[in-house]
């Protein structure tokens, strides 16, 4: 039976993402290159353009214009600050009940605010906003459907109030700013009416027309009038507020509100379609292009500089000192929702803090202390410890950048560097310039490591890890606008070889030039570090007393599934106690284990951590096939995400019997067996040996008949030692064996299944029926709970044109796909049984790689490439 439950949705699957591939072509292959060199296109472009905007304007202007900023506009725009983030929650609030989930609005508050907080940072913050709703959402039964259904909704929801705010600023100042940015007064006024009819006719449709529109060929499910109505009012409301921070924090006067709004609503849309980190850099340029030619450069620029360090910086700190005040409080609510779910964010928060603070000591190497502050570095430390200070620190800052990728992972190595390198920082701060700012974030930091040190406990290699793309990306963009800030700093100052050797404690040029060597010299020595190592490691079978220790595992734990480590033909990793393992193989880049860690539940975040980093090291991507829809908040912290494969089949065996007229053809099926003189029996393992080659005939038929191959991996296959391992169920009639299966149970009695399921060409119809039900009543009179009838492959996938791409192929499959495997007649014969429908689920990383696994699964479970081509 597991044969069938098997085969049709790994080779069906497989075509199918072979065929997404191959129709996307070159294109498809490469997007995330091409992307990737298209935000390091935008960020050249915006460097240069900053650059060339800011040529007459002096570095020391600058300071003295972030210091003329009054008290009371910094208080203004904190106060702003926290309306919009306020305003931020109503977003996830509206978002959970269109899914018809009730969630406790402070949890609400604390996960929209830790999402924007680092989603601000970060960029893109539909992903990793997205990351983080799922990891504190996910323990309050949240699916991750659902979750997706969240993120889709909140980003939608943000693009359709960003239209709306556009339009409107645009209408409402359109003669001012046509004056401001070159363009005729009509042409603004008809952009800004063309915005907002599209919003009427959202909204009409919404009200008086379908449920769902299409837009840009895509289906997509409206919400009602009224909460459209209050998400728009949410969304402006962020706007209006988050546009008042930069505003109040210009020169007075520089421009009206209205007009104010619309550059900014621009500004926040193309830097989140940059996909730059935080939009840095293009932000600036669309603010500064803008304002540039009638309001002081140097006053919008040290209100730039302001408004990124009270709208950014600040709310991450203020997420780290909560979460850390919070985890400070869990052992009073361990058992709480709240609790499981701050454990979830602190590492995604504390890495983000971290990065940032990376980035502040990077820039802060590229400029100069003021001249008081040179004043008391000379009367406090000598020049040599000043000069090492300072390109100690830079280097510091950039190793900070790389250890926050291993804090997301909760890695123990990640988190004693990032302690040192803060406590570190925190003295060169001093040394470097007393820079007390700098000290003080880095202190929050340190002692946020510190309260939530039992979160950071994986045990992995720190130094061995790849960095993904996306963190390339990240360092990169910080080291070109580093560069560009020493550019902007010291464009007065004439480059010559000697700035190279000039120690002065006034030299304040050659001390940033030879910082930012420092930092490029290191960033280049740890690309070519982590960039070169060949890829390597194989899986091996296991030896026999790894074979013995998975075995006596096995026994005590629930998962009868788990007794497929007995073909020893997977690799095997256990936890550090020996109380938990994962079996996989390694199929091309895909490092692939199955169903998960089996035994100590306690275990198995440890087990899946190193399983993750294991395929990483060996430039792999780590799948858990087969994984129970529970589970799933392990995987999404160790960053996979999470597909559906299709729903398992689970009898419980206390409430099953033969009566009623559902089970009128079990009956019937019984009862025509009885008079054929067919007869059941449960062979234990110390009698298999006696028809064993009985059993070896019924299989090698049924392999003929069929014209297939033996299988692999989720599979058994027909081999003597394996099949001698458990009981043997079987059919006879006058001594031959018509029909066998291979019975998988554990000690603790909770679960049984069946492997492989083989009949004889001269068996009677309905003989799979006779042997399930005899099957499911035995096992009801030795007390076990439930029996596992497989997984039905594609089942409950949606169908819906706005699900997800995996999701729309896979149900397409499950309808059009009769000619190759019988998905329907699958399912309708376990539901003679009146199962329950459990999701099974792959995990594994988004993109490509769902597609390109399940390919290698396909390969693994068919023994090879010959062995999915010849069934």
């Amino acid at each position: 039976m597991k044969e069938l439950r098997s085969i049709g949705i790994d080779v069906e699957s497989a075509n199918e993402g072979v065929s997404e591939v191959e129709e996307g072509g070159f294109w498809r292959r490469n997007r995330p290159r091409f992307l990737a060199l298209a935000v390091v296109a935008v960020v050249a472009l915006a460097v240069l353009a900053l650059n060339r905007i800011l040529v007459d304007v002096n570095y020391d202007d600058l300071i003295v214009a972030i210091q003329d900023t009054s008290w009371l506009n910094i208080g203004l725009s904190l106060l702003f600050t926290t309306f919009s983030f306020a305003a931020l929650s109503i977003y996830d609030r509206q978002a959970l009940a269109l899914v018809a989930h009730k969630v406790p609005f402070n949890y609400v508050a604390l996960t929209s605010f830790c999402a924007y907080a680092v989603g601000n940072v970060a960029g893109f913050g539909p992903l990793t906003g997205g990351t983080i709703r799922y990891r504190f959402y996910s323990p309050l039964g949240v699916s991750p459907e659902d979750v997706s259904r969240i993120v889709g909704y909140v980003t939608a929801a943000f693009g359709f109030g960003l239209l709306f705010v556009t339009g409107l600023g645009l209408l409402m100042a359109d003669a001012k700013l046509a004056a401001l940015v070159g363009l005729p007064a009509i042409a603004v006024r008809v952009a800004a009416i063309a915005i907002l009819l599209f919003v009427s006719a959202v909204f009409i449709a919404a009200t008086v027309g379908p449920k769902q529109v299409t837009v840009f060929g895509r289906t997509v499910a409206l919400p009602g009038p009224k909460a459209l109505a209050l998400q728009l009012a949410a969304t402006v409301s962020d706007l209006i507020a988050s546009a008042l921070v930069l505003w109040v924090l210009l020169p007075a006067g520089a421009i009206d509100f209205p007009s104010m709004l619309s550059i900014y609503s621009v500004a926040i849309a193309l830097g989140i379609l940059s996909h730059v980190p935080g939009g840095a850099g293009v932000f600036e340029a669309v603010i500064l292009g803008a304002l540039g030619t009638t309001v002081s450069l140097d006053g919008v620029v040290g209100a730039l500089v302001l408004y990124r360090v009270i709208y950014y910086v600040m709310p991450l700190a203020v997420a780290v000192i909560v979460l850390a005040v919070t985890e400070v409080r869990r052992a009073a609510v361990a058992n709480s929702a709240l609790a499981r779910g701050t454990v979830a964010l602190v590492p995604l928060v504390l890495s983000a803090f971290a990065v940032v603070l990376g980035a502040m000591l990077v820039f802060s190497g590229a400029t100069p202390a003021s001249g008081q502050k040179l004043d008391w570095l000379q009367s406090a430390f000598p020049l040599p410890v000043v000069e090492a200070g300072h390109f100690i620190a830079s280097i510091l800052g950039l190793l900070m950048i790389l250890a926050g990728r291993g804090l997301v992972h909760r890695l123990d190595g990640a988190w004693w560097l990032t302690v040192v390198l803060a406590a570190s920082s925190i003295v060169l701060a001093f040394v470097k310039g007393f820079e007390v700012g700098e000290a003080v974030l880095l202190a929050i930091l340190f002692v946020t490591l510190l309260l939530t040190r039992n979160i950071f406990s994986r045990p992995a290699s720190l130094i061995e890890d790849r960095l993904s793309p996306g963190w390339w990306l990240c360092v990169g963009t910080i080291l070109a606008l580093a560069l560009a800030i020493l550019f902007f700093v010291y464009k007065d100052v004439g480059y010559s070889h000697e700035l190279w050797w000039q120690f002065e404690f006034t030299a304040t040029a050659p001390r940033s030039l030879r910082a930012l060597l420092g930092v490029g010299l290191s960033a280049g020595c740890a690309a070519v570090w982590l960039l070169t190592r060949a890829p390597a490691g194989r899986s091996a079978r296991p030896t026999a007393d790894e074979l013995r220790a998975a075995i006596s595992i096995i026994d005590n734990q629930p998962l009868a599934d788990a007794n497929l480590v007995r073909t020893s033909d997977k690799s095997l990793l256990f936890s550090g106690n020996d109380d938990a393992f994962l079996m996989y193989r390694k199929r091309g880049r895909s490092w692939v284990a199955l169903y998960g860690p089996i035994g100590n539940p306690a275990a198995h975040s440890e087990l899946v951590w190193r399983f993750v980093e294991l395929a990483r090291r060996h430039g792999g991507r780590a799948v858990f096939y087969e994984v129970p829809g529970e589970s799933l908040s392990i995987y999404a912290d160790a960053g996979l995400s999470a597909f559906k494969l299709g729903e398992e089949a689970r009898v419980g065996l206390e409430s099953f019997d033969l009566k009623g007229s559902r089970r009128a053809s079990i009956r019937t099926a019984l009862n025509k067996a009885e008079r054929d003189g067919i007869v059941f029996e449960l062979l234990p393992v110390d009698r298999i040996g006696e028809s064993m080659d009985e059993l070896e005939r019924v299989s090698a038929a049924w392999l003929a008949e069929h014209a297939v191959r033996e299988k692999a991996f989720s599979l058994g296959a027909f081999e003597r030692g394996y099949i001698a391992t458990q009981p043997v169920a079987v059919l006879k009639r006058q001594g031959r064996i018509l029909a066998f299966a291979n019975v998988m149970t554990t000690a603790e009695k909770q679960e049984a299944t069946v492997d492989l399921m083989r009949f004889d060409p001269e068996a009677p119809n309905g003989s799979m029926e006779v042997l399930f039900a005899r099957l499911l009543m035995h096992f009801k009179q030795e007390g076990y709970k439930w029996f596992s009838l497989g997984m039905a492959p594609l089942a409950g996938l949606s169908g819906n044109p706005a699900a997800p791409i995996w999701h729309r192929v896979g149900r397409a499959a499950y309808d059009h796909g009769e000619a190759f495997y019988n998905f329907r007649g699958l399912r309708a014969f376990k539901n003679k049984f009146d199962p329950i429908w459990t999701a099974r689920y792959m995990a594994v990383a988004s993109g490509l790689s769902p597609l390109l696994a399940i390919a290698d699964v396909t390969v693994l479970i068919g023994g090879g490439i010959r062995g999915v081509i010849s069934k």
